[in-house]
């Protein structure tokens, strides 16, 4: 049986052929390439950065790319994981809430991504579930084999209609072995051999240990994985190793031996001062071109653009280079032992220090052990400071104290979501007079709750969704300094990810004690950016929103800007005062 022959079958729900897989309205066999990145070893090895990097440099050659992650756990998005788990809840514009990998794709792609580019086994059996109930599989018995499976692959070739794409970029959650993923190997297999020769290019991402009693790299972890892999019947074209120096090349050719892959297609992805380095190093080792002639597209390639686009990311990298005059932000938060709980805020840092030519260093502060008493000590080493996002009680007395400390010291402060309702509390306490002044989340019983649910929100509580999620528009006061950051705009969309909101009772007293509620929903109900006069304070500005979502390399966010200038003003005012702090580089 030929593709043709095979596709003819695809969608017949009859006990005459095994061929069972239905395919979306529009999509066409082969009108669609698809690059599958599979991870081996052990988990957390870069498998998004990879993806992501590879897709950049597909991209810069003029062909449409469109990335997907497809996680094992049951969860039907990344909402309700503990940071400590997974890492940051990444939101995208439609309020779906995905996993970090996605901020990924959306900062080195430069593009907004959609719930489409975004999947979990929850999802997936739903939806199993869902058809069966309707009776769409027709009375056969429902099992992994065709119909799990083939729910998988209708979603990739769902994206590759929906977004006109040339390749798909499919990175799949884990590695290869586990049970959870499993079925996503398969499914991909079958895609494989339904869309037929040239039309699947696989990646294996492996990690080469280097353990230091013996002092050399070892490639069997790697090479016993691998072989996992093509066990399953998924033969690799390339393999990407991850380590942290260099790969030799004695273990770069074992892996081509135990792999059947050639040579020139494993290569060395070690670590490197920041991402963004990597897509020029996959494009000098060749991969590129490695994968177009895998998906036999190298007649797609457009040199113009690529020259031009080229020019623009090797122009980010000379400044990122060149980027001197370092300055310490602090992020204050509950989360600060995982750094990649604040992964979007560390890469904002480094897009708007590499635009002002500065080289951001951050200092890590847990909130919980943050007191009035000890405040001014632990910031005493910082240009500026950051409170991220968050929900709950814990760490929030440290919170405050470092928001009071930075109003009355003139310490640039920028908050991001709980970071503004932090910023509400402390200014309400200290310079309203409103004692105990409080959220009803952290305090029910507070005796001024200028942070709480609004009553239009309670009225959703029992459906569970009062929380505003993804791309919200603001509309910006005329004469504030946040509409000169944005360049004189009246309105502006960031994303959204909260449940509490400034208490409308408390904004005439709040306003007339000088904070200006500058950013508020487009019928002014709600507040979402505030600021307080330069006359006041050099740079306090907070946000409702996470304006480091929507932060890019070449496009970085106006407040996080504003926060890194500000920053160095106030560096350069200390007049050599010493610095004190465990230091981080943004990368």
């Amino acid at each position: 049986m030929n593709q043709e022959d095979i596709f003819a079958s695809i969608g017949e729900s009859t006990e005459d052929t095994e061929f069972f897989t239905s395919l979306p309205p529009g999509y066409r066999p082969g009108q669609c390439k698809f690059v599958i990145v599979v991870g081996t070893v052990m988990s957390g090895l870069g498998k998004g950065i990879f993806s992501s990097s590879l897709a950049r440099i597909l991209q810069d050659k003029g062909l449409a790319v469109a990335p997907i992650k497809l996680e094992g756990y049951l969860n039907r998005d990344s909402g309700t994981l503990n940071p400590y788990r997974h890492g940051e809840v990444f939101v995208l514009d439609d309020g779906m809430e995905c996993d970090m990998d996605l901020g990924t794709y959306e900062r080195m792609l430069n593009q907004n991504l959609t719930r489409l580019n975004f999947t979990t086994s929850g999802q997936i059996f739903s939806r199993v579930l869902e058809k069966e109930r309707k009776g769409e599989y027709l009375g056969r018995d429902v099992q992994m084999i065709p119909h799990v499976t083939g729910e998988v692959k209708y979603h990739l070739r769902q994206l590759a209609v929906e977004t006109k794409t040339d390749v798909v970029f499919v990175e799949i959650g884990g590695t290869a072995g586990d049970v959870e993923n499993a079925y996503y190997l398969e499914a991909v297999r079958e895609l494989a051999f339904e869309e037929g020769p040239s039309s699947c290019c696989f990646v294996a991402l492996t990690y080469v240990v280097e353990p230091p009693s013996l002092g050399e790299q070892k490639s069997k972890p790697a090479q016993l994985n691998i072989k996992q892999l093509m066990a399953v019947g998924i033969m690799p074209h390339i393999i990407a190793c991850r380590a942290t120096k260099p790969v030799t090349r004695k273990v770069l050719e074992k892996l081509a031996m135990y792999s059947n892959v050639p040579i020139d297609r494993v290569f060395s992805m070690h670590d490197v001062e920041t991402v963004y380095l990597i897509p020029e190093a996959l494009r000098e080792d060749g991969i590129d071109e490695t994968v177009l002639e895998t998906l036999d597209l190298k007649a797609k390639k457009n040199a113009q653009v690529e020259a031009q686009s080229r020019a623009r990311w090797s122009d980010y990298l000379t400044r990122y280079r060149a980027a001197s005059s370092p300055v310490t932000i602090g992020i204050t938060g509950k989360y600060t032992s995982l750094r990649d709980s604040y992964a979007s805020i560390i890469q904002a840092l480094e897009h708007a220090g590499t635009h002002h030519g500065i080289k951001v260093e951050i200092v890590w502060i847990d909130s919980t052990e943050l007191t009035d008493q000890n405040v001014a000590e632990r910031l005493k080493g910082v240009d500026g400071v950051i409170i991220p996002g968050g929900f709950g009680v814990r760490g929030v007395d440290g919170k405050i104290a470092c928001v009071k400390y930075a109003r009355e010291n003139g310490l640039p402060y920028l908050g991001l979501c709980y970071g503004f309702q932090i910023a509400v509390i402390e200014f309400a306490r200290n310079m309203c007079g409103l004692g105990g002044a409080g959220s009803t989340e952290i305090d029910a019983n507070t005796p001024h709750p200028v942070i709480d649910i609004l009553p239009e929100q309670r009225e959703l509580a029992s459906l569970g969704g009062n929380m505003r999620l993804g791309g919200q528009d603001i509309a910006v006061a005329s004469d504030s300094m946040i509409s000169k950051m944005y360049g004189g705009a009246e309105s502006v969309r960031l994303r959204f990810r909260h449940r509490y909101e400034v208490a409308p009772q408390y904004i005439k007293q709040l306003e007339s004690a000088g904070m200006l509620f500058c950013g508020r929903s487009p019928d002014q109900r709600i507040m979402q950016i505030l600021e307080l006069s330069t006359n006041d304070h050099p740079y306090f500005v907070a946000t409702q929103a996470h304006a480091e979502l929507t932060s890019r390399p070449l496009r970085p966010d106006p407040m996080f800007l504003g926060l890194v200038a500000a920053a160095k003003s106030f560096a350069d005012s200390k007049d050599g005062q010493s610095k004190k702090g465990e230091r981080v580089t943004a990368d």
